[in-house]
């Protein structure tokens, strides 16, 4: 078993990555600080840059410390709109990079459960097969899960993803107890030696409370078969939700413990603040960014990489 992910394949074309799907609409971060603060008197420009962080989704909380710690930069230094803006990304950096924690398989467990959560159309079971190819090519074993035994089409799709990257996959009939499922794929999983459990979960709303009882069994079904796990509990996140974004982290983190989390769709119309927002308010490690539709389109979080992103003008 491969103890740690983040030097895995995908990682070296972050940046590159992140430069041409995140920041693409009007710049909202970037260059044109600059003259906005040089045209502008510095409580004009903070009060637009206000406007602009809030519309992007970095929320009130990591909104008000970033204007804070600007204004301070301002009266030492006199309003000089370089030392402001580089503050503003220095700021941003020193945020994010509390929350940059890679992925790691504790090779003592074996198999590694790893519990996918997150609500409909957030990409989870995409996200699954992103990360069994991942891994695969790091070397290990990989197990699927079909836990979600709702959605039409569920377990099809991820025996799909089990065919695409080589890995097997425990399902059972359309509407079986996800519990049931999830001992069924512990017990094979350790039985055949396997390295990762990649278990898919229900994916209805976070406010229905039937689907945290049911999260919560399954968390006390795998106990029964190792009291530590799972291992690691992943929430995905679509990018382009917002605040609800964060709200459906704070609920899952609450019910269940969330361990790191996945962002999606940061290649749609997401400007990427809701990472900051995350960062200020939850501190949950964020594991990996999604982007785009290959296989290979999962990458391990950067925050310097990220930051640089936000700060790119769009076309360069």
């Amino acid at each position: 078993m491969t103890s740690s992910q983040s030097s895995q394949p995908g990682a070296s074309g972050l940046l590159d990555k992140l430069r041409s799907t995140v920041n693409r609409g009007k710049a909202w971060l970037g260059s044109d600080l600059r003259s906005l603060f040089r045209d502008s008197r510095d409580e004009e420009a903070l009060e637009e840059l206000e406007t602009r962080l809030l519309l992007a989704d970095v929320g009130v909380n990591a909104t008000s410390w970033l204007l804070e710690e600007l204004k301070r930069v301002a009266t030492r230094r006199g309003g000089d709109q370089t030392s402001i803006t580089d503050a503003l990304q220095s700021h941003v950096l020193e945020l994010l990079q509390t929350v940059e924690q890679p992925f790691v398989l504790d090779s003592t467990h074996r198999p590694f459960v790893v519990l996918m959560v997150g609500v409909n159309g957030a990409g989870k079971t995409t996200t699954i097969g992103k990360l069994a190819s991942r891994l695969s090519r790091g070397g290990n074993s990989v197990m699927l899960a079909a836990g979600d035994t709702f959605r039409a089409g569920a377990i099809e799709q991820v025996s799909e993803w089990g065919e695409r990257t080589g890995s097997s996959v425990i399902a059972q009939s359309a509407g079986a107890d996800p519990a049931a499922v999830m001992f069924d794929a512990f017990e094979s999983a350790r039985a055949r030696n396997v390295d990762v459990l990649l278990a898919d979960t229900a994916g209805r709303l976070h406010t229905a409370a039937g689907l945290m009882d049911q999260l919560k069994k399954i968390n006390r079904v795998m106990a029964r078969v190792d009291p530590t796990a799972p291992h690691e509990t992943l929430l995905v996140l679509d990018a382009t939700q917002g605040q609800n974004a964060l709200t459906q982290a704070r609920e899952f983190n609450d019910a269940l413990g969330v361990t790191g989390l996945v962002i999606t769709k940061l290649d749609g119309t997401a400007k990427g603040g809701i990472l900051l927002a995350i960062a200020r308010e939850l501190g949950l490690p964020v594991r990996f960014l999604s982007m785009g539709e290959d296989v290979a389109d999962l990458y391990p979080f950067e925050a310097r990489a990220f930051t640089k992103a936000l700060f790119t003008e769009p076309g360069q």
